[in-house]
């Protein structure tokens, strides 16, 4: 059996709960656990976030599945429903959907569910990508509470840079300007405002990144932010080379040594997850201890530097990410971010619960 295998730790997912709680002064939590909780499984997810006063997910699949698993806190769904047909799913399911375009509105009004819904309605306060104009404000909340369908109205909004120098504050203070005449509850938090502007807390947050022990922040590391890593991805050298000065290592030969050199061979590739375009110098541990990639990762193997290691032989342990190397450092060697490696973890990779 290949030796690659990703170590999910619930003990550090109920940890970075309880940091989130904290942040929250009082809020109710959402724990955001869309596309499969960030790669570490919705069934972990469940448990490990039980004490969280609600779930986001992005389908009616994902709800369902929460249901099953004996999920009774609200569930809220990101995108609202995509037809006519779900709103009834949603009243079956006591899902609470978003509200962000005028169809949706129309699906309500022409076919009530039986069960009227608690919704959130969301405002696009600048990010424009979801949510009705904040100018239409009073229109569209008039109309909302107007339809048979509705039980409840949560307002909401999201944030575009609450993790940059720009802030919140050119979004949050219109959005509560614009709203406050309707006496209503609020939604804004996500990982990052939760951290940096409690004013932004409301009646909801929506921690996602943040509790699985990233950070959401370029300059700040997870472990300043006291979040734990819930998922390490491990494996073992699987083979060592000695190349002389000049010669090349992997696909395209993109790195070659100064001088002569040992290299080890890691059984992880892109089809496992890790990604294809992380340069030469992209941080890895091998032993416990931080060294770097070298050369292209391929499909099923990438390479690594052993100079500094004369101990590391086929079968020693490797960190592609984790507790050593944190995934932030790997997402920013790679130039991209720790969501889409935690997301992109592949189905061919083993999973194994610690902790």
């Amino acid at each position: 059996m290949r030796p690659i295998r990703a170590q999910i730790s619930i003990g550090a997912l109920a940890h970075n709960l309880r940091v989130a709680r904290r942040h929250a002064r009082g809020a109710r939590v959402f724990a955001v656990v869309k596309a499969n909780a960030y790669g570490h499984g919705l069934s972990r997810a469940r448990r490990a976030f039980a004490a969280a006063d609600g779930f986001a997910v992005l389908t009616l699949e994902e709800a369902a599945n929460l249901r099953l698993m004996g999920i009774e806190q609200p569930i809220l769904l990101l995108e609202g429903f995509f037809s006519a047909d779900e709103v009834a799913n949603c009243a079956e399911l006591d899902v609470w959907p978003v509200l962000h375009q005028t169809a949706q509105l129309d699906w309500l009004e022409h076919a009530p569910p039986l069960r009227p819904l608690q919704v959130f309605l969301k405002f696009d306060s600048g990010m424009h990508r979801l949510g009705f104009p904040l100018g239409r404000h009073h229109e569209i909340v008039s109309r909302v509470r107007q339809l048979r369908g509705v039980a409840g109205i949560t307002l909401m909004t999201h944030f575009a840079q609450a993790d940059e120098a720009a802030g919140v504050h050119w979004q949050f203070e219109p959005f509560l300007d614009a709203l406050a005449m309707h006496q209503l509850p609020w939604s804004s938090a996500n990982s990052a405002a939760l951290l940096r502007y409690p004013e932004t807390c409301g009646e909801w947050v929506r921690p996602g990144i943040m509790l699985y022990g990233a950070s959401p922040f370029a300059e700040v590391t997870a472990a300043e932010l006291d979040l734990r890593p819930a998922m390490r991805l491990v494996s073992e050298l699987i083979s060592v080379q000695t190349i002389r000065a000049g010669e090349g290592v992997g696909y395209g030969q993109l790195f070659r040594a100064e001088h002569d050199m040992r290299v080890g061979v890691v059984a992880c590739g892109y089809a496992d997850g890790y990604p294809r375009h992380a340069p030469t110098g992209t941080p890895v541990a091998v032993g416990g201890r931080r060294s770097r990639t070298l050369g292209r990762v391929s499909m099923d193997m990438l390479c690594v530097d052993l100079n500094a290691l004369p101990d590391a032989v086929p079968g020693s342990p490797v960190e592609l990410w984790g507790e050593t190397v944190p995934v932030d450092a790997v997402a920013a060697a790679a130039g991209t971010i720790s969501y889409e490696l935690l997301c992109a973890l592949a189905a061919r990779v083993p999973v194994e619960e610690i902790d």
